[in-house]
């Protein structure tokens, strides 16, 4: 018996012939790589980015507006959704941030190698969680005492 595949693989060329062309990886057989996922994280952070600079917008014509305007953000950001954006909001700057710098070190030349990116890619990781931890530990520290 023929493989299913078989039969997509078959096309026509610009003159009408049949040919057999290739299909792509199944998505099953493929293995997501690393620098994939850092590189997608990139995009969606810097989408983040800009809501979470709405969310600091509304934050700022609150304060600007009125004391009523101002306790109605505050007591939202003081939610737990509030605490929960803000958090994501901090950690999407952090690695933004951060792999924002690891793109100027490979503009400059360097840290192209496989191994380089792959240790590149932890850093940044770490490094978001270590910035985000600290901020928010700042920040609580600040605000209790």
């Amino acid at each position: 018996m023929k493989d299913v595949r078989d039969a997509l693989m078959v096309g026509r060329a610009s003159d009408g012939r049949l040919v057999r062309r290739p299909l792509s990886p199944h998505l099953m057989d493929y293995r997501l790589q690393f620098s994939t996922v850092l590189s997608g994280l990139h995009r969606i952070t810097g989408l983040g980015l800009g809501v979470g600079t709405l969310l600091l917008t509304w934050w700022l014509v609150a304060a600007a507006t009125s004391p009523e305007a101002y306790a109605t953000v505050q007591n939202f950001l003081g939610s737990w959704l509030g605490v929960m954006l803000l958090l994501g909001w901090s950690a999407a700057l952090f690695y933004h941030l951060c792999n924002g710098i690891r793109h100027l070190v490979w503009d400059t030349g360097h840290a192209l190698d496989l191994r380089s990116t792959y240790w590149g890619g932890w850093a940044v990781v770490t490094a978001t969680a270590v910035l985000t931890l600290v901020a928010w530990i700042a920040g609580i520290t600040h605000w209790v005492g």
